[in-house]
């Protein structure tokens, strides 16, 4: 069972997710390390303000930390723990469908 405040980070996670705009800011990020949104306009087909856009949002959901870095430029950093949290939500789910499932194709096979 999961708990609400472990539901409410899952779903930020899974909206944040949604959008590929947003993957491919993840991707970036998980590849090159931290970054400022001008690097990151550097990497993606995505303008600067765009990716700035994307960033609060990725933010807000806990899946990027904002940093202070030199002459007042932020480098956003990926934080895995709010990932975790929908990955155990996941894995919730899939351990309740696997009995039933499990059970219709033995049924199914019996019958067939």
């Amino acid at each position: 069972m999961t708990r609400p405040d472990d539901e409410a980070i899952a779903e930020q996670v899974f909206t944040a997710l949604a959008d590929p705009s947003r993957r491919a800011v993840l991707a970036a990020l998980a590849e090159v390390g931290p970054s400022t949104a001008t690097d990151l306009a550097a990497r993606l087909p995505i303008t600067r303000q765009a990716i700035a856009k994307h960033l609060a949002l990725l933010t807000e959901a806990g899946l990027v930390t904002a940093e202070p870095g030199e002459r007042r430029r932020v480098r956003y950093r990926l934080r895995s723990a709010p990932m975790r949290v929908a990955q155990r939500f996941l894995a919730a789910l899939a351990r309740d469908w696997d009995g039933p499932l499990g059970a219709l194709k033995d049924h199914l096979d019996r019958n067939a």
